[in-house]
């Protein structure tokens, strides 16, 4: 087990440096100069603008400052705001908390209402309650998010008046529900799906044969044998999803105003602030890569017969 811990995090290393080096390439690629915008519709000052550009490095080739970048970021340097001068960790930590929030909730709801709906339509398959979880997952999946957020919005929050239709206070669970109801619409559908499938499959197996000839009670058979041999590829795709989650809040956020990660990417994006797209976008990328490797991990508790050499 070590040995492969040791080696997937060796995997992770040239995973991590090419996902931030095309990241920081694309942001430094865009057109506009982020100083120049310091001045907006004013007459820029050239020797000040040329002290900033030298303070910051911005005069350096492209390849040293990443090489900068890189080196700040492996010593927990994520950048330095050109506007405000603000660390980008200070605008991370300021932002992650309601980002959080929003995705546990999320991911709870897609782990727990999607397996149960899977589960479901899976035993009674080819039935009137499969075809109807059915329709509805695809339903899900054809429609954008930002769309069902929008009619979440207008119908559960304003037509209906059941929930406030924005999100006054980030730390209130409930009025993060309609967001992460949103949010976790998309995936909630795929996991439905996979799981209805992994459970008809599963159920036809020599193993599910054996256990119910020996007369194993039924609620065993699903609970124990059934139920956690379906659920390993439920398993990956939620440890995938959950940093999915993350990069969706980015519109989630904007529809029902909540001052989180997403928000602060595009309020970077508008404001041509480079630097904390880009140490944002790898603060995602190291937690996606550690969901990863616990996915990865957790294979050999749902099946013994999986050793890591």
């Amino acid at each position: 087990m070590g040995r492969y811990v040791v080696r997937r995090l060796l995997q992770m290393i040239p995973v991590f440096i090419g996902s931030t080096f095309i990241i920081f390439m694309m942001m430094y690629a865009l057109p506009g100069d982020p100083v120049r915008a310091l001045w907006g519709e004013r007459a820029p000052d050239e020797a000040q603008m040329a002290a900033m550009r030298r303070d910051l490095g911005l005069d350096d080739p492209i390849l040293v400052q990443y090489w900068n970048y890189i080196t700040g970021l492996v010593q927990g340097d994520f950048g330095t705001q050109i506007r405000s001068r603000r660390e980008v960790i200070d605008v991370i930590s300021e932002a992650l908390p309601a980002t959080l929030r929003l995705t546990a909730l999320a991911f709870l709801i897609t782990a727990v209402v999607g397996i149960s709906l899977g589960l479901l339509a899976g035993l009674r398959a080819g039935k009137k309650t499969d075809r109807g979880i059915l329709f509805v997952s695809l339903l899900l999946i054809s429609v954008p998010v930002f769309v069902i957020g929008y009619l979440y919005q207008t119908y559960f929050g304003i037509k209906w008046g059941w929930i406030s239709p924005t999100v006054r206070d980030s730390e209130n669970w409930g009025e993060l529900l309609l967001p992460a109801l949103a949010l976790a619409s998309l995936s909630l559908a795929y996991v439905t799906r996979l799981t209805r499938t992994s459970i008809v499959e599963n159920r036809r197996a020599d193993y599910m044969r054996t256990a119910r000839a020996k007369g194993l009670p039924q609620q065993r058979v699903i609970g124990t044998h059934l139920l956690r041999n379906s659920l390993i590829p439920v398993v990956t795709f939620l440890g995938v999803d959950l940093g999915n989650l993350m990069a969706g809040a980015i519109v989630t956020e904007g529809i029902f105003n909540i001052n989180g990660i997403g928000r602060a990417v595009y309020t970077a994006l508008n404001a041509r602030e480079g630097a904390t797209v880009v140490g944002i976008v790898s603060f995602i990328i190291v937690v996606y890569l550690v969901v990863a490797l616990l996915v990865d991990l957790l294979y050999a508790v749902l099946d013994p017969r999986i050793r890591y050499a």
